[in-house]
């Protein structure tokens, strides 16, 4: 019986989920066509089939990370500093799904820093994430929970405090428990609203 179109993008979707894995516990580094075939249970000819080389492997499966990134549900408390701090929280690593998440991010920084397409990539990503975050800083602004000022500037201020919550959290979890990261974000955003 000869194989649907179906079955193939769900055979690379499992493959996707392989190499999720391998990011999540070995790193970038580790990611091999060999390590992702043996946590599939599969040959490194099956990958090749799929996926010619390491790479078009690992951009298929970060692109689907991204989607899934994107898809999934999202904090809504309110509406401006409770927007920010809603956005923020869902970067953070809180719970094990967005800690496997953030693992594999953080992991593939090494390759986006030497892969000039990945870099320009990521740098569209988090210019995209950026710009989210300038709307609920100009949104809070609006409603004076926020001072005035250049939105631009305090929403990138606001994703370099929490990518750095998220690499202390992913290096040491005991000291950065998810109710110490909820606690220092709170500090974080209450000194930027008491700013003049």
């Amino acid at each position: 019986m000869p194989r649907t179109k179906g079955d193939h993008e769900a055979r690379r979707r499992d493959v996707s989920a392989a190499v999720w894995q391998v990011m999540a516990t070995r790193g970038f580094a580790g990611l091999t066509l060999r390590a992702v075939a043996a946590e599939l249970g599969a040959t490194t000819g099956l990958l090749t089939h799929y996926f010619p080389t390491k790479r078009a492997l690992v951009e298929y499966a970060l692109g689907l990370l991204e989607q899934r990134t994107e898809s999934r549900p999202r904090r809504h408390t309110g509406e401006g500093l409770a927007a920010l701090r809603d956005a923020l929280l869902d970067i953070l690593p809180l719970t094990p799904e967005a800690t496997v998440s953030n693992r594999i991010w953080v992991s593939s920084w090494d390759t986006a820093l030497s892969d000039p397409a990945l870099n320009t990539d990521y740098a569209r990503k988090y210019a995209k994430s950026r710009d989210r975050l300038t709307r609920r800083v100009a949104a809070a602004q609006d409603l004076g929970e926020l001072p005035p000022g250049d939105p631009t500037r305090t929403a990138a201020g606001a994703q370099a405090f929490v990518l750095g919550l998220v690499v202390q959290a992913l290096l040491d979890p005991t000291a950065f428990p998810p109710e110490r990261q909820v606690e220092l974000l709170d500090d974080y955003l209450a000194a930027l609203a008491a700013s003049s």
